[in-house]
């Protein structure tokens, strides 16, 4: 291990950084982009702290690269080691601090394919977001009208240019309509060209091909748990996973008193919003299933268990939780589902 330590606060334009040598901080300096990047080229192999927040990653591989070793910190731990008031220097002494515990797990630094489809996930979700709102908008204008559309925008889309054309609906505001109408479709395409990008990389990548075999975990959530979670070794089990993700309950408990709470929604928001929508679908296959008199699988007849103990949102949650788990053990062990696999007891 490097004996001289550096911890960078990063921002857009300025980075400060602070050297620290056997525990004691011996430089301090503020640098710009340019002089920041000669640092970590010119400046022999050192350890680097950072939190990981925007752009970390990025100086990461960059360090990396020229041979340094590089710590990321979640900013949430960071945070309870800054006194007094919060300045950039501050922020740099509390990573160092926050260094010599072990206990806080340094966040893995993502590969510039990782990032590369979290991107093309976030731009679905933005395009997805203002196609909803262009839908809305046309809903509400044309019901000003007496031009009411059916629920669903897939059914709603179908009629729309028949809506737009009806007699009461002013010659005025038709072009405008026709013209978020039309910017609806284009976002359509955009949505299923990204769709098709992730696709090809699930086609050529192992891990989402397998994770795609689990029930609930489509191409949506295979790519994104992929590109959030990076590597399942990264995890020490399943309930690690899931606890990254937010997906195991809050616990607020002291002496011989446990009180388990909600879940604790902490983690990628976006990776478990998709599995707890997937969750959903397993437990509306299940009951399908049940009332069709087909037979049900272990993980089915689990599911429908917990529904019947609880109500549908906390068994969706609990639905999420053991997907979180599955999805670690096949990714870890590089095994294939198994819909009747029990788990022996130590």
């Amino acid at each position: 291990m490097q004996s001289t330590t550096i911890a960078v606060d990063t921002a857009k334009l300025v980075f400060e950084v602070v050297v620290s040598k056997s525990g004691r901080v011996v430089e301090n300096h503020r640098l710009n982009r340019a002089e920041f990047q000669a640092l970590i080229v010119q400046r022999p192999p050192a350890r680097f702290v950072m939190e990981a927040c925007g752009g970390a990653h990025h100086w990461a591989r960059l360090m990396l690269a020229h041979g340094h070793t590089v710590r990321l910190l979640p900013v949430p731990y960071v945070r309870a080691y800054r006194r007094r008031n919060k300045t950039d220097r501050a922020d740099c002494l509390a990573m160092l601090e926050a260094d010599r515990n072990p206990e806080i797990l340094s966040v893995p630094v993502k590969g510039a394919d990782a990032q590369a489809i979290q991107g093309l996930h976030r731009a679905r979700s933005a395009w997805v977001g203002c196609r909803t709102a262009r839908i809305n908008t046309l809903r509400g204008l044309l019901r000003e009208f007496g031009v009411i559309l059916p629920l669903g925008a897939h059914t709603a889309l179908k009629q729309m240019a028949s809506a737009i054309d009806e007699p009461a609906v002013p010659d005025l505001l038709k072009i405008t309509l026709l013209e978020l109408l039309a910017e609806v479709h284009d976002l359509d395409d955009k949505i299923a060209r990204v769709e098709r990008q992730l696709a090809t990389v699930a086609r050529q990548t192992p891990a989402v091909r397998l994770l795609q075999e689990i029930p609930g975990i489509g191409l949506l959530t295979s790519t994104a748990l992929y590109a959030s979670a990076g590597d399942a070794k990264h995890f020490r089990s399943g309930r690690h996973l899931a606890s990254w993700l937010g997906l195991t309950p809050k616990e607020h408990s002291s002496g011989s008193r446990r009180h388990l709470g909600g879940i604790s929604k902490r983690g990628d928001k976006y990776v478990r919003t998709l599995l707890i929508h997937g969750a959903r679908t397993v437990l509306l296959g299940a009951r399908r299933n049940e009332n069709a008199g087909r037979p049900l699988n272990s993980l089915q007849r689990w599911a429908l268990g917990v529904q019947a103990r609880s109500n549908h949102n906390k068994a969706a949650c609990a639905v999420a939780n053991k997907l979180a788990r599955i999805a670690w053990a096949s990714w870890a062990h590089g095994t294939c589902f198994d819909p009747e696999y029990q788990a022996v007891a130590a």
